[in-house]
């Protein structure tokens, strides 16, 4: 028997904003509009808007991202649903599992699920963005082992996983390149994407170092934007303005302290455990899925990604993509609007928005064929994990 949440309810609108130095509007004016888009693009009324879930990008952390006032500045009343919700990188996964488990639950009916964020400044650098405040005092005790040792940042912690994988494997740079050469050739087909240049297997090898083994196109881009989508039960869906992308399956993998003996966080990744769970109520296996939207901080993540999913073996992610697979044309269509490397960088929101376009197909020159798209979520250093697969097709 089919899983009861398999097909229960499907993404009916989509907003997104335009994306990178956006500058002379804040994360709330930004995810305003892109909720606004969202209803429009639905065919659904705001007042017809019964739930919303918000996810403040890094400006969150500082003070100046969204937050509940959301509602109240895009007058959106009697709301049956709100909540304010930040798993890192997993978070819009997991907006979208908490929306379609309160409509099946009979507490909203249309939720929507909006990511915001503005951390570029005019006038100051892409890096100075996640950067941070400088530190009043320096760290002391064990804390300070770390920032002695110039251990700080996400790239440092993606750099040692990364390593890790090489020596463990022999995974090269050549495997990892081919990742972000064909995340570009995808992109040159995205009219939003912000790195549209055509790139080759030089042209990664010669950009610069950020911190070995990782060359600045092995790392995501920053961006200002947002993006919603809205969560309907699945019998209003096929009356609404757009093609319906039903959500079939759901999961999420937290593996927990890194730091624990015999952890293996830098080469197992939560992904292990969300599979499990989605592809169960999904009824199906990797070997079903027919496009692949996921979470691509840096290269490694879609090695690992896939390995954890089932794909290919553990240990066989590099030689899994260099064959070119995941690019256009290949057997396993892979971020297919150019990813957070070459795309835009919306947390998760930028795996699940392509998934939308591919699932409703309006990818334009850059559509694939599409049965089950697989999308996933990566919070942390590979700490947090979100997992949908979605289908144009209810069952």
């Amino acid at each position: 028997m089919p899983h009861p949440a398999r097909g229960a309810t499907a993404i009916t609108g989509l907003g997104i904003t335009p994306m990178g130095r956006i500058f002379g509007k804040s994360a709330t004016e930004l995810a305003a509009d892109a909720v606004r888009e969202a209803i429009q693009d639905s065919g659904l009324k705001k007042s017809e808007i019964d739930g919303l879930l918000i996810n403040a990008g890094i400006t969150g952390s500082t003070g100046h991202g969204i937050n509940l006032s959301l509602q109240n500045y895009l007058g959106l009343q009697d709301l049956r649903l709100l909540n304010h919700m930040n798993a890192a990188g997993s978070t819009a996964a997991q907006m979208v599992q908490y929306a379609s488990l309160a409509i099946a639950a009979g507490m909203a009916t249309n939720v929507v699920c909006v990511f915001a964020d503005a951390p570029l400044v005019e006038g100051k650098s892409t890096g100075a963005a996640y950067g941070g405040p400088a530190r009043p005092s320096r760290p002391k005790g064990m804390a300070a082992l770390y920032a002695h040792a110039g251990f700080y940042g996400a790239n440092t912690s993606y750099a040692l996983a990364t390593r890790r994988h090489m020596d463990l494997y022999g995974t090269n740079h050549d495997q990892l390149g081919a990742v972000a050469v064909a995340e570009r050739a995808w992109a040159t087909m995205n009219p939003r994407a912000q790195m549209r240049e055509p790139m080759t297997l030089a042209d990664y090898h010669a950009s610069r170092w950020i911190i070995e083994p990782l060359h600045l196109l092995d790392c995501c881009l920053v961006s200002n934007g947002a993006v919603a989508v809205i969560v309907s039960a699945a019998d209003r869906a096929a009356d609404l303005a757009q093609p319906p992308v039903y959500v079939w399956g759901m999961g999420q993998g937290h593996p927990g302290d890194p730091l624990r003996a015999g952890s293996n966080w830098e080469t197992e990744s939560g992904a292990k455990i969300a599979a499990q769970t989605a592809f169960g109520m999904a009824g199906l296996g990797p070997q079903d899925i027919t496009c692949c939207e996921l979470y691509d901080c840096y290269t490694y993540t879609v090695v690992v990604t896939l390995e954890d999913y089932g794909f290919c073996k553990k240990g066989e992610g590099g030689p899994f993509v260099q064959d070119g697979k995941l690019g256009p044309g290949g057997s396993l269509p892979t971020n297919t609007g150019g990813g957070e490397l070459s795309g835009y960088y919306m947390w998760g929101m930028t795996p699940l928005s392509e998934a939308v376009i591919q699932g409703r197909g309006q990818g334009g020159e850059r559509q694939v064929k599409n049965d089950a798209i697989l999308c996933t979520g990566n919070g942390g250093t590979l700490s947090y994990h979100g997992a949908l697969i979605l289908s144009p097709h209810r069952s």
